[in-house]
């Protein structure tokens, strides 16, 4: 499907502490190949070699998938490397988003490496403001979003829990968490 010439990219964001946000992200992600667009999913904290029901999915559809992390795993000893992961990643970011090869990308988890200091939080609202192509949505998912993405977003909804199976010693549901 061609790129509609009137059509204006969208900054999104989910946050919030409630469960859902890559949820959100993955079903924008359905509907855009649904309507022939082309997207991008670049996961900031879940490891390569994480086999998640969502990644299996998305190279069995062709969906540009890439895990750029280590894992859910925040040791004070590994900060250093995480802040270097993050940085890598978010420079692989900056070239899928300019390269125009795509009409969605998804920075899954991508707020945890603003919120931790791993990225310049205004260097990075400024980039995506100046620099993303005008046709191109872009979907940032995580807990804590800084105000000043907030700000700069067109769409922000805040995921909130109102009740969670973990509290009731429920573990992870195969299908459901991952």
């Amino acid at each position: 499907m061609a790129i509609n010439a009137s059509q204006v990219g969208l900054l999104i964001v989910y946050t919030g502490q409630g469960k859902g946000k890559t949820t959100a992200a993955l079903g924008l992600v359905l509907r855009a190949l649904g309507h022939g667009l082309r997207p991008c999913v670049l996961q900031f904290i879940k490891s390569e070699r994480g086999r998640w029901g969502e990644a299996i999915m998305a190279e069995r559809l062709g969906i540009a998938w890439r895990a750029l992390g280590k894992g859910f795993v925040f040791d004070p000893a590994r900060q250093r490397e995480d802040a270097e992961l993050a940085q890598q990643g978010w420079a692989m970011a900056q070239a899928e988003i300019a390269s125009g090869a795509y009409d969605l990308v998804v920075l899954d988890e991508f707020t945890y490496p603003l919120a931790f200091g791993w990225l310049d939080v205004a260097e990075v609202v400024a980039w995506l403001v100046e620099r993303r192509p005008p046709h191109l949505h872009l979907v940032i998912t995580g807990r804590d979003a800084p105000p000043q993405l907030l700000a700069a977003a067109d769409l922000v909804t805040e995921m909130v829990m109102v009740k969670h199976p973990y509290d009731a010693g429920v573990r992870a549901q195969l299908g459901i968490e991952f």
